[in-house]
């Protein structure tokens, strides 16, 4: 499968070019146009509990979308809900990631989504939550974000320090841990950051340039003075 991502400084698209019986699954609702030789379904791979649990525990779709070339070649847009970056990333079955919810956008099929389970300092305190999706495999996954996408690569035993609110992505075998921003809770909390993750190496953690919880309080703060 050919592709390409459209837009990439603002509002970006993502083109997927697919050959004759070719197939790629994305989130669903992620479609925008598709060629008239080209088919759309809904599908749900897995179990039905892992179906449940990517809706109840992760946050993310019951179902996926699968878009098949079965008529022909064809084209099919897709676009992320939030306003940000569509980032791409080529996975070899060497690693796996932990994606925060609603970062899964698309990828070619021989990628498998899950649910993961953080432990309970993780889940409870890094605002990525107790469940986040895993994903292996080999071939190419889409992640999306709110703002522009950095990477940030790690080598054995280096450490950083990442807000919570800017995660998207980080590879599976990678651990972090949960602490205060300052040496104390009031500094922290006087800081405006008051909890963040700290990651060490190797490997490496996408992070998005803006904070979605940062949006909802000033959509809240509009709404209330309305």
């Amino acid at each position: 499968m050919k592709y390409q991502i459209l837009y990439r400084d603002a509002f970006p698209l993502l083109e997927c070019q697919l050959g004759p019986g070719e197939t790629v699954r994305a989130e669903s609702d992620a479609m925008v146009a598709m060629s008239p030789t080209l088919e759309i379904n809904g599908a749900l791979k897995g179990s039905v509990l892992g179906g449940l649990a990517r809706k109840m525990l992760a946050g993310e779709s019951f179902f996926f979308q699968e878009v098949a070339a079965t008529k022909g070649s064809g084209q099919v847009l897709f676009a992320p809900a939030l306003p940000g970056a569509i980032h791409d990333l080529q996975l070899n079955g060497s690693y796996g990631l932990r994606v925060q919810k609603n970062g899964y956008l698309a990828s070619t099929c021989n990628i498998n989504v899950s649910t993961a389970v953080q432990n309970l300092a993780q889940g409870l305190f890094s605002r990525a939550g107790l469940f986040v999706l895993g994903i292996n495999g080999t071939g190419t996954v889409f992640l999306s974000s709110y703002g522009a996408v950095h990477r940030i690569d790690l080598a054995a035993g280096e450490e950083v320090v990442i807000d919570n609110g800017h995660l998207v992505a980080w590879v599976d075998t990678m651990d972090y841990k949960i602490e205060k921003a300052s040496n104390g809770w009031m500094s922290s909390i006087m800081s405006g950051e008051c909890l963040v993750c700290r990651f060490r190496g190797p490997g490496f953690i996408l992070i998005q340039t803006r904070n979605p919880s940062a949006l909802g309080a000033w959509v809240r703060g509009i709404v209330s003075k309305g």
